[in-house]
């Protein structure tokens, strides 16, 4: 072999892991924060991925996802969003509002897509939903607007009950608009309505056992990342405490509580993931509009009503997308 031909086959044999290397390193790295517990987000995050791969991105292979979890830790979740800010990832997914202004306080330049029960504008995310400005576009669904209609499907099984009760994490900052709205239904239901506090586990549990002979008819649960994190806690403590309850993911009626009610956030996260594909080719998040996720689901545990020796009426049994018998 002549020292040239082996000279030109060492440099390219050390060329090649260096140039491989050099790709892995330019390869898009998309945050994800989320404010709950990754038990909680495997149809999400499958869906989110689906989005991606609609528009050419497929993990591992020309993005990578760095996840970040507060597991139910509010005060945790701007020091996560700091952390993808230095990581300089290309775009920041912010499962929910709370996480989505951590992001915002982060960073003016790196791109944050948004899933957002809250409205966007209201909240202080986008100045509008049209045309958003700054830096953040994403999703948002109709979670604040539908949990009065959780509390008149409770009253609709429950229809001779005068008092139920909410039961709310007054660490989340949703905490006030979810208390008023709910608070204003209940006047138009002439209901009374308790309002049941609670941020860790020990005060779920503590909540349920310190009710005693004041124990309200039913329960609307606040949405909240605290307790989606322990949907099969509150699904067990109202099957043993013999208390109708509601709550907005499907998972709360799969895992044993009575009924949930809410958005389809599967189909809310493929856009998400779609966004944040588009961005990741050079669209500008100030020029994507903020979607909106329509689907809305009742789902209705029939083995727990009958657990709790409640008769569920033909017509809410009609209205109901899935019945798990």
């Amino acid at each position: 072999m002549r020292r040239r031909e082996f000279v030109t086959l060492v440099l390219g044999a050390v060329a090649q892991p260096v140039m491989a290397r050099a790709q892995q390193a330019v390869m898009p790295v998309v945050g994800f924060l989320v404010p709950g517990s990754a038990d909680e987000y495997p149809g999400r995050i499958r869906e989110f991925v689906r989005g991606l791969n609609d528009v050419g991105y497929i993990e591992g292979h020309n993005v990578a996802i760095e996840y970040r979890w507060a597991n139910g830790h509010y005060d945790r979740i701007p020091e996560l969003a700091a952390y993808l800010v230095r990581r300089r990832c290309a775009v920041i997914v912010a499962s929910t509002a709370i996480s989505a202004l951590a992001a915002k306080a982060a960073t003016t330049s790196i791109p944050i897509v948004f899933s957002a029960a809250s409205d966007p504008v209201q909240f202080g995310l986008v100045a509008n939903l049209n045309r958003p400005g700054g830096n953040l576009t994403g999703v948002t669904n109709l979670a604040g607007e539908v949990g009065p209609k959780r509390l008149e499907i409770l009253h609709d099984l429950v229809p001779t009950a005068t008092t139920l009760a909410l039961l709310a994490n007054p660490a989340n900052p949703n905490f006030g608009a979810t208390s008023e709205h709910l608070e204003n239904a209940s006047r138009e239901l002439g209901l009374q309505l308790q309002i049941l506090r609670a941020s860790t586990e020990h005060e779920i549990d503590r909540v349920f056992s310190s009710m005693g002979g004041q124990r309200p008819a039913g329960f609307v649960i606040g949405p909240d990342a605290v307790f989606n994190t322990r949907i099969r806690q509150l699904a067990a403590l109202t099957l043993r405490h013999r208390i109708p309850a509601i709550y907005q993911y499907r998972e709360f009626a799969e895992a044993g509580g009575l009924m949930s009610y809410g958005v389809n956030f599967v189909e809310g996260y493929r856009l998400v993931g779609s966004y944040t594909g588009r961005i990741l080719k050079g669209e500008k998040p100030a020029e994507l509009p903020v979607q909106r996720a329509t689907k809305v689901e009742l789902v209705i545990n029939l083995k727990t009503a009958r657990a709790l020796g409640l008769t569920v009426p033909l017509s809410l049994r009609g209205r109901a997308d899935e019945v798990i018998e």
